[in-house]
């Protein structure tokens, strides 16, 4: 250890950090209250300079993908990524602030867990599913120090994975599998934390608290959080059965698509859909030299989610690019001999391609379930603001949970990468909490960003329907905030090249402090200010 002068005392104010070069490393200090704290510099998720984000309290937003930090304990508070920052003492001698370091300075730090102790706790936890809520939710029990068993299930048969980057860097060929898995095998021994992959489960019987698997073989639970996501939906019309027709979830959907490209030189991909899966994959097949037909009911692609304007913005960024769309229309028919060589549009057109990618979203993963209720429209599970289903012993999480959101007064189901993983750990809390102790839903605020060339997106917030759109800067250059708004009230912001702003956006929302739409008819606001 060393005990390194970094700064004086009246260099930082209250609320101010500052990024530190301490040899070839970096560390962040911050001045709160009037202490000073020093921990890693950069986000654990996707390694964001923490010094550009937002400071609220003793809490940092990462400005990239809105990650919280609690600077006083460098402990995680908000996902994605799974670990904490680093934290380092520190004190001061006369004006100088000194910090103690390691020899080695580690910027990302696991936290303590505990183990498997089944003669201090001998109940049976099961998380079924191991996408972002499952993996989320096994580390947070081990976290609360639950020592009873747990067991993480999952029809695939690889380990958890982060999967934002299938449909942008992975396909892209910018990242090998390898970097791709969000733990190691050695990880979840390590904490005792059983893995049983490549399991199909065929039936969920709530009644007598039992799993039954495709090879008939069952298990039995004392608590079960069902995060199972969902299933891509595929078109039901001739020719479906045909080869070279894919979906793109999992890594061995991106695998396929990868070896089709390389291997039977194909050159025209067709991809059904214009909404964030199938624009982004049409942005990184494109960057590969491919030629890109886009064929979508829309008017614009994202037309749903981001409005006629911001849907066009990109839509004229994918032409540029040579992407081809074939707006309001679909395809009704798939041609070709085993595999797929051209398909059929309902105004007759016939189009030419090598293979296709079907983006049209995805279907709640649920059919397995029995004793309990499904909703009548999608199938997904109603759970109350603790996440448990109508069953006390049962939690659901991630894309197929219906829960209250409180800022719309009703259920909703959001299917982001980011809200799956806040679900799994608020569940697992819940799974391990005494009554008065129980975490709610009521606080979170949806996040989601996307990337397709040089667009970089972030979205804060949600809504299905909205009076108008107000942009604040120019969609153009493209730096811009759109505020989507209903019955006065902001409920949801877009923006590129304004992270902080959306960073701030986002903790507003998350403390219940959002202005209305007054404040942004008058020009911009200084968002940040407003914490």
């Amino acid at each position: 250890m060393k005990q390194v002068s970094v700064a004086q005392i009246n260099d930082l104010s209250n609320g101010q950090m500052k990024q530190i070069s301490i040899g070839d490393s970096q560390i962040l200090l911050t001045k709160i209250n009037d202490k000073f704290y020093a921990t890693g510099a950069f986000c654990s998720h996707y390694g964001a300079p923490l010094e550009q984000g937002i400071l609220s309290g003793e809490k940092i937003i990462c400005p990239w993908h809105n990650a919280c930090f609690n600077l006083i304990s460098g402990q995680q508070e908000n996902p994605p990524g799974l670990n904490s920052l680093s934290s380092f003492p520190t004190h001061i001698e006369g004006d100088q602030v000194y910090v103690q370091l390691p020899d080695e300075i580690s910027q990302h730090r696991t936290l303590a867990m505990g183990k498997y102790q089944p003669t201090s706790d001998d109940r049976t936890f099961v998380v079924l599913g191991a996408g972002a809520a499952g993996a989320n939710a096994v580390e947070t029990l081990r976290q609360k120090d639950f020592q009873g068993k747990i067991i993480l299930i999952s029809a695939e048969e690889k380990l958890p994975s982060d999967r934002t980057k299938l449909s942008k860097n992975y396909l892209q060929g910018k990242v090998e599998e390898n970097a791709l898995p969000l733990r190691s095998c050695q990880f979840y021994d390590h904490y005792d934390i059983e893995l049983r992959f490549g399991k199909t489960v065929t039936k969920v019987d709530a009644l007598t608290q039992t799993i039954v698997f495709e090879d008939h073989s069952t298990l039995n639970y004392d608590l079960l959080l069902l995060a199972t996501g969902g299933k891509p939906r595929k078109l039901d019309i001739s020719g479906a059965d045909l080869e070279h027709i894919f979906t793109l979830r999992q890594t061995e959907d991106v695998n396929h698509i990868l070896e089709t490209i390389k291997n039977k030189n194909a050159q025209k991909v067709l991809i059904i859909g214009s909404s964030f899966i199938g624009m982004e994959a049409a942005a990184s097949l494109r960057q590969q030299g491919l030629a890109v037909t886009v064929v979508s009911p829309s008017d614009v692609p994202f037309e749903k989610i981001l409005g006629t304007k911001l849907g066009k913005m990109f839509q004229t960024v994918h032409e540029e690019k040579g992407v081809t769309f074939k707006l309001e229309t679909k395809v009704t028919e798939f041609m070709g001999n085993d595999r797929v060589q051209s398909v059929r549009l309902d105004n007759g057109e016939i189009l030419e391609t090598d293979l296709v990618i079907v983006g049209i979203g995805v279907e709640p993963n649920t059919r397995y379930l029995e004793g309990i209720k499904l909703n009548d429209n999608d199938h997904s599970i109603a759970v109350n603001q603790y996440l448990q289903t109508e069953i006390q012993d049962i939690y659901a999480a991630g894309d197929i949970a219906s829960f209250p959101y409180a800022v719309m007064g009703k259920s909703i189901r959001i299917e982001h990468w980011r809200l799956a993983a806040q679900h799994g750990r608020i569940a697992a809390e819940n799974m391990v909490a005494s009554h008065d102790k129980l975490r709610t839903v009521d606080t979170l605020v949806p996040f989601f960003w996307s990337g397709q060339y040089h667009l970089k997106l972030r979205y804060v917030g949600y809504v299905e329907q909205w009076d108008k759109v107000i942009i604040d800067g120019d969609l153009a250059e493209p730096k811009f905030l759109a505020f989507y708004v209903q019955n006065k009230q902001i409920m949801s912001v877009a923006g590129m090249n304004h992270d902080q702003d959306i960073a701030a956006i986002s903790e507003l929302m998350r403390l219940q402090k959002m202005p209305d739409e007054t404040i942004i008819k008058n020009g911009s606001v200084n968002w940040p200010n407003l914490l």
